[in-house]
C-alpha cells in the first residue's frame, strides 16, 4: 500500500515538473518585427526600444526579434506578410501600405505639410483613427504613426533649383503612386527601385537621383554616390508601425495592453529622433561634400497641383479632401 502511494506521489510530482515548463512556454510570445531602414536610422532605434520596453512591461513574456535593412523582404513584401500573418510586425512605408489601404496616400499630397508636427496633429486625432479603422479592415493593426520625414531630392547630374532642371532626370521612387505622379508632373522619369538596392543603382547610374528624408540619405550613405542635394520639401511621409491582425487577435488582453504601451513609448522616441536628426543632418551632409541648393517652391507647387486634383477626384477622394482641408486649416 505504501509502495502504491509512493509511486502515485512520484508520478504526480513528475507530472507537475513537466507541466510547469509547458505552462511557461504557453505564456511566452516571440514576435518578429521587420523594416527596411539601415541600422542607425530612427526607425531601427525605435524598433529596438519597442522590443526592450515590451519585454520589460510583459515581465519577459514577450520577446521581439528586430530584422532591419530589408532582411525579410522589401516593404511591399512585408505588408503582404503582415496581412497573411506570416510576419508579426513592421515599421513600414507609407507608399507600400497605401497599396493595401489607399487612404494613406492622402498624407503624401505634394507640399501639404511643411513639417511633420502638422501631419501628426491630424494623425493623432480623428483622421488617424479613421485610417486605423480602414487598416484593421485590411488585416493591419496600427500601433503608431512614425515619422519618415520631409523629403528632398538628390542627383548626380546637376543642381536642381527650377522645375526645368528636373526634365529628363531618371529619378528613383519607392512603390508610392503619389511620388510617381509628382515626378512625372515635374518632367522627370520615375523608376521604382527597392531601397535595399538603391545605393548600387545610384552608384552604377541605373538612376540619376532619388528623393528621401535627410535621415535616410545619411544612414544609407547616399552622399557617397550623390553630389547634389536640393531642399525641395516636396512631400511628408509617415512610417506606419503595424501589427498583423492575426497576431493581434492571438494575444491575451494583458499582452495587448503591454504592446500598446510599449508602442506609445517607441512612437514618441522615433518622432523625437527624427526631428533631432533633421536639425543636425544638413550640416553633416554638407561636410560630406554634398552641394546643397534651395528651389523655387512656388513653381514646384504649381507644377504638382494636378497631382492633388487627380487624387481628390479618385476612389479615395473623399478622405483625401478631408486631409487636405484639415492641413490647410479648414
Amino acid at each position: 500500500m505504501q509502495r502504491k502511494l509512493f509511486i502515485r506521489a512520484a508520478m504526480t510530482l513528475a507530472a507537475a515538473i513537466l507541466v510547469q515548463p509547458l505552462a511557461a512556454q504557453a505564456q511566452a510570445v516571440k514576435l518578429t518585427l521587420g523594416h527596411g531602414a539601415a541600422a542607425g536610422n530612427p526607425r531601427h532605434d525605435a524598433s529596438l526600444k519597442f522590443a526592450e520596453v515590451l519585454k520589460a512591461k510583459s515581465g519577459g513574456r514577450i520577446e521581439v526579434q528586430v530584422a532591419p535593412s530589408g532582411q525579410l523582404g522589401d516593404d511591399a513584401a512585408m505588408v503582404t506578410a503582415l496581412r497573411t500573418g506570416a510576419l508579426d510586425m513592421s515599421a513600414n512605408s507609407q507608399g507600400a501600405v497605401a497599396v493595401a489601404v489607399p487612404e494613406y496616400a492622402a498624407f503624401g499630397m505634394p507640399f501639404l505639410f511643411s513639417e511633420p508636427a502638422q501631419a501628426f496633429k491630424l494623425l493623432d486625432g480623428g483622421l488617424g483613427k479613421e485610417l486605423a479603422d480602414k487598416s484593421a479592415a485590411k488585416g493591419l493593426v496600427v500601433l503608431g504613426y512614425w515619422d519618415n520625414g520631409i523629403r528632398h531630392m538628390t542627383n548626380s547630374k546637376r543642381p536642381i533649383t527650377r522645375v526645368e532642371d528636373m526634365k529628363g532626370l531618371k529619378m528613383r521612387t519607392p512603390p508610392d503612386s503619389v511620388l510617381v505622379d509628382i515626378m512625372q508632373a515635374l518632367g522627370a522619369e520615375a523608376q521604382q527601385v527597392k531601397f535595399a538596392e538603391l545605393y548600387v543603382a545610384l552608384q552604377q547610374g541605373v538612376v540619376d537621383g532619388q528623393e528621401n528624408p535627410l535621415m535616410n540619405i545619411q544612414a544609407s550613405k547616399l552622399y557617397e554616390v550623390q553630389k547634389h542635394l536640393s531642399l525641395t520639401s516636396h512631400m511628408f511621409q509617415m512610417t506606419p508601425f503595424l501589427m498583423s491582425k492575426r497576431t493581434w487577435d492571438g494575444l491575451s488582453a494583458e499582452n495587448r495592453k503591454a504592446v500598446t504601451e510599449a508602442a506609445a513609448e517607441a512612437t514618441a522616441l522615433q518622432r523625437k529622433l527624427s526631428q533631432d536628426a533633421d536639425d543636425r543632418l544638413l550640416a553633416e551632409l554638407k561636410a560630406k561634400g554634398m552641394k546643397v541648393d534651395t528651389v523655387d517652391k512656388a513653381a514646384f507647387q504649381k507644377a504638382t497641383a494636378p497631382v492633388v486634383d487627380k487624387w481628390t477626384a479618385g476612389p479615395v477622394g473623399g478622405y483625401v479632401k478631408k486631409v487636405v482641408a484639415a492641413a490647410n486649416g479648414g
